[in-house]
Parts: structure tokens; C-alpha cells; sequence
């Protein structure tokens, strides 16, 4: 083999390692690999009822404990309680 074989190895391998860099960011951007909302049984106290993306670095999450509520906006420097409200209607879990 000569040396022309080599870079040519070398450049497919950072082909590749890019295009699936490429693909991960893509993929997070669109969503991918996030946290989805877990809802548990009747008995637990504490419910994630949504999450949303705002973008790569923040998320906001609807949260009841009891009969309230709380939206809360998590980033990479902390969290940060944006509405709590109290609310009358049961929670609804299908199964």
C-alpha cells in the first residue's frame, strides 16, 4: 500500500464520523433522544404531564402534585418556577 491509500482511509473515516456528528445534531434539534412524559399509576402524587423543547438548552415542564400544578422552565443554569396554579379537574391516565 502506498500513501495515497492511507489519506484515502483517513478521509473516509472523518467522512463518516462527521456524517454521524451531523446526524445527532440533527436528530436533537428535530427532538430525537429527548425525555418524553412518564405517567405513572393513580397512586403516585407527583405527574409529569408535558414537556416541550424551547430549543436545545431549555425545556419547559408541566408538573401536578396533588391538585397543583406547576410549569417550570429547565436550562443549563438552573431551573425556574414560571406558573403554579391550582386545579380542580382529576387527573385522567389511560392506559
Amino acid at each position: 500500500m502506498n500513501w495515497g491509500d492511507y489519506v484515502q482511509a483517513l478521509l473516509a473515516l472523518v467522512f463518516v464520523i462527521a456524517l454521524i456528528g451531523l446526524l445527532t445534531v440533527g436528530a436533537r434539534r428535530l427532538g430525537f433522544g429527548a425525555i418524553s412524559p412518564i405517567i405513572g399509576n393513580k397512586n403516585k402524587r407527583v405527574l409529569v404531564l408535558e414537556i416541550t423543547n424551547l430549543d436545545p438548552k431549555r425545556r419547559l415542564v408541566l408538573i401536578r402534585r396533588d391538585n397543583r400544578e406547576h410549569l417550570i422552565l429547565l436550562g443549563i443554569n438552573g431551573e425556574q418556577i414560571v406558573e403554579s396554579y391550582d386545579v380542580t379537574e382529576p387527573v385522567v391516565i389511560q392506559d
